[in-house]
């Protein structure tokens, strides 16, 4: 049985690599190789800020080991769980062409690997290079689950900047003293928000900032004069981030694994699941600089971590005991250092972005407060005014199924999901400045397992409109499946006779921060079938329910259908 279901795979990989065309390609690329790696979810132990705690890892590892690749690999994960936890991998950015199955979203792609199971990720990377993420995606578990993606071009393909002397990935994260499932349940038990992180974490490390931490610091040796690469990655869970290095500009040459033309900055912005490939040259006086990561709040009324996480920079030459110059950050609620970051990303080439649109979808973002129905208040509705905090796409509140969404689809399992996510809000008002505040009487939110059906090779342009029902607030809001156009976006509600549109070269990217009290517009192809999850990359939100599904039907022949399910598909 085994053999047969190989041999089948086999053909049916063999018919799509000589198939003459794709939407976006003239053929399914053959790949130079395949990269297999295995990921043993495992409990470590672990000490940081004077405390030891078990956390979750891959391969005993924080961040976890690094995916290598290059463009058009074919990549086989083999997942072990080892823990008593669920368990699933999202592989951040991976466009997952007719690999849906592998996506990763606990009950919306697939069941968690419960303890003790084995499961196999297989998906090619067409025609993507550059830096992206790989987390895990159920429960709270990515707070210390995650790690690097690093897709280098074809062999002899150059870079389209000047070749560093070394390339360095640095990842963002945030640390929690408190076992990070457990924080999630008692969140949601209190109905109010999260507590701040313990710490923040560069490469896992907090830094001399923090208690116990002297030594608990990373650090990058360079040569002066030289250029070096750094594979910037924002793994963290609940927070958006500023980064910068002491008295040096750094050059932004790709965004969300796509390359954009150069532009210099002092410092940059990352949410949860973004990426950014900067330059850096070592031309400033020996000594040792420091790389720091400080927080970025646009919410009114929210507690946060304020102590920076810093690393070192530090040149050849410097004596052990420099003094580290400090890097100069934004203050925390600088929205202009971070609409000027966002000014300067445009795609490298001109872009083929949709230009005629089939399906305009106009879809708000925000929080809520619903009305308290729990048995102990005091106890159990810690949100605003007594109630219980949650977040919606145009009011609507998602509520993961408690099987697969892809599965109940594919194999036309009724009762799990309805197909009437609304395009458009039930009510229009003043979004930014007239949302409706007096918590929780008129700040609820509908229920639903909603989601939104696509015709193969739609169209699509997406207007995301931030509200102040609660507060405004910039929101990291990923697309799995697909990269998109940001064609526009702004302060204030969204008009389209006074919108300004790029469709020239526009950032092609897979996760958009919103701008704190504006929109963002963003235009795709639909051309990748399966379910497709949209969310907001802060965790906390994505578990209050701001999130989407959109299944993209099946087109015409093998490259544009969706495959069986895999042998060892992961059952609820």
């Amino acid at each position: 049985m085994a053999v047969t279901i190989i041999f089948l795979l086999c053909v049916c990989l063999s018919l799509l690599s000589n198939a003459d065309h794709v939407h976006g390609l003239a053929r399914w690329p053959g790949g130079s190789s395949t990269r297999f790696y295995e990921f043993k979810v495992k409990t470590k132990s672990i000490t940081k800020l004077c405390s030891t705690n078990n956390i979750i890892t891959i391969n005993n590892m924080l961040p976890g080991p690094v995916i290598y690749a290059q463009e058009d690999d074919r990549v086989i994960v083999k997942l072990i769980n080892q823990t008593p936890h669920n368990a699933t991998i999202h592989w951040h950015g991976v466009r997952q062409r007719l690999s849906c199955w592998f996506d990763g979203p606990s009950y919306v792609t697939q069941c968690p690997i419960q303890p003790g199971q084995t499961f196999t990720y297989e998906f090619t990377l067409v025609q993507q290079k550059g830096t992206l993420l790989w987390h895990a995606h159920v429960s709270w578990l990515r707070a210390t689950v995650y790690g690097a993606i690093v897709i280098y071009p074809k062999t002899g393909v150059p870079y389209p900047f000047p070749y560093p002397y070394e390339e360095h990935i640095i990842i963002l994260g945030e640390y929690y003293l408190r076992d990070p499932l457990q924080l999630e349940q008692a969140v949601l038990a209190s109905g109010g928000g999260p507590p701040p992180a313990d710490a923040y974490t560069i490469n896992g490390h907090p830094g001399p900032n923090y208690n116990c931490s002297t030594n608990d610091v990373y650090k990058i040796d360079v040569v002066p004069g030289k250029t070096y690469l750094l594979r910037l990655i924002n793994a963290g869970l609940n927070m958006e981030n500023f980064f910068g290095v002491a008295n040096h500009k750094m050059t932004v040459v790709e965004a969300d694994a796509e390359y954009t033309k150069p532009f210099t900055t002092d410092r940059v912005m990352l949410g949860p699941g973004q990426t950014l490939n900067v330059l850096i040259t070592a031309n400033q006086p020996i000594g040792r600089y420091t790389m720091a990561m400080g927080p970025y709040m646009s919410a009114r009324n929210v507690p946060f971590q304020n102590i920076t996480s810093v690393a070192y920079f530090q040149y050849l030459g410097a004596t052990p005991n420099s003094v580290s110059l400090p890097a100069a950050l934004p203050r925390f609620n600088d929205n202009l250092a971070v609409k000027t970051v966002m000014d300067g990303l445009k795609s490298l080439n001109p872009a083929s972005v949709p230009k005629e649109i089939d399906k305009n979808l106009f879809v708000t973002i925000g929080l809520n407060v619903q009305k308290c129905g729990r048995e102990n208040p005091r106890q159990d509705c810690q949100g605003i005014n007594g109630g219980i905090m949650a977040a919606s796409m145009n009011n609507i509140s998602f509520i993961r199924p408690n099987v697969s969404l892809l599965e109940a689809y594919y194999r036309k399992i009724n009762g799990h999901f309805t197909e009437d996510f609304p395009a458009s809000p039930l009510k229009f008002y003043d979004f930014v400045n007239g949302a409706p505040n007096n918590a929780p009487n008129d700040t609820n939110a509908l229920n639903g397992t909603r989601t939104f059906v696509l015709e193969y090779g739609t169209r699509v342009q997406l207007v995301l409109q931030d509200t102040g029902t609660i507060t405004t607030e910039n929101h990291p809001i990923h697309l799995h499946g697909y990269n998109f156009y940001v064609v526009g976006y702004g302060t204030g509600n969204y008009n389209p006779d006074i919108a300004n549109f790029n469709l020239v070269d526009p950032p092609y990217m897979n996760t958009i921060g919103v701008p704190v009290g504006g929109w963002a517009a963003i235009r795709f192809l639909a051309d990748n079938p399966g379910t497709w999850f949209m969310h907001c990359h802060l965790e906390i939100h994505l578990t209050w329910g701001l999130s989407v599904v959109f299944i993209v039907k099946n087109g015409q022949g093998p490259l544009e259908t969706l495959p069986h399910p895999p042998a060892d598909y992961p059952r609820c």
